[in-house]
């Protein structure tokens, strides 16, 4: 689509008669990160994953990508399908674009889910890693270094599978991509990741419900992590997934699902999933 002027992929399922919801990926990711979740999704909400600037095979501005940008990007997209107001959920790079949307746009937003969200803290061991694992895939994009970026998102390396090794190898084989992660890479600088942080009184400021969505294995920070974002956004509702990484809604698809569906729906986390 083109959303104000930016060229933008997505993945799409489900009608517009059914309530929209936009799925945002990680850093470095692209739509696909939802591929087992959209049929499911689908059924119940007007859905929608997309490359966010930058990523995928998205429009590519050569400049940094901070918070902002991504935002912006969010709502040309919004007002692109037209919508007022949509459903919202983000993993990593996508929780925290999700998290400064809810803040600084109340009005655009019904409910927000932050999987494994970043932008709460600047871990410089985090940081590095996340910026030579990416660089390394997207200078030299052979098999084994974009397995080994792939591999760092899961809790177990056999989650890694083939299609999604493939998919990102493509995708990081586009001619300029390099540059592209490198603009992108600019949020694991210091400086420029603490001026763009989610402070106490910016998830204060979140008045959409919102679930914090966690794991045991997250590669990025702990549990008690997620709990302190919770604890800073009023009535959030927090849930861990067991034996996941960095990636829940794909490493354990009927457990992501259901916590995520039901959430959005306004139902018991721990219900079965009921038609729609």
């Amino acid at each position: 689509m083109d959303a104000g002027g930016y060229r933008t992929r997505y993945l799409h399922a489900g009608d517009d008669s059914l309530p929209p919801l936009l799925l945002l990926h990680g850093i470095g990711g692209h739509c696909e990160a939802y591929a087992r979740n959209l049929d499911r999704h689908g059924a119940y909400f007007d859905t929608w994953a997309i490359d966010l600037i930058g990523h995928g095979r998205s429009a590519k501005p050569d400049h940094p990508y901070e918070i902002s940008h991504y935002v912006d990007h969010v709502l040309r997209i919004m007002d692109a399908r037209g919508w007022n107001r949509i459903h919202i959920s983000g993993e990593s790079l996508g929780g925290w674009v999700a998290s400064r949307l809810a803040a600084d746009h109340p009005d655009r937003v019904d409910r927000v889910v932050l999987n494994t969200a970043g932008g709460s803290q600047a871990d410089p061991v985090v940081m590095d890693r996340i910026r030579s694992l990416s660089m390394r895939a997207a200078e030299n994009p052979e098999w084994d270094f974009i397995k080994a970026r792939v591999e760092w998102l899961m809790a177990d390396a056999k989650d890694a599978t083939e299609d999604i090794v493939a998919c990102r190898q493509s995708i990081y084989s586009q001619t300029g991509f390099a540059e592209a992660m490198k603009n992108a890479m600019v949020l694991q600088d210091m400086e420029v990741r603490k001026r763009n942080l989610m402070l106490a009184e910016d998830y204060g400021r979140i008045e959409a419900p919102t679930l914090v969505l966690w794991t045991s294995h997250d590669p990025t920070a702990d549990v008690s992590e997620g709990r302190r974002i919770s604890s800073m956004i009023p009535g959030s509702v927090f849930e861990v997934m067991q034996g996941c990484g960095h990636w829940p809604q794909w490493e354990d698809v009927d457990t992501f699902n259901r916590i995520h569906i039901n959430f959005l729906r306004g139902l018991p986390l721990d219900a079965p999933l009921s038609a729609p």
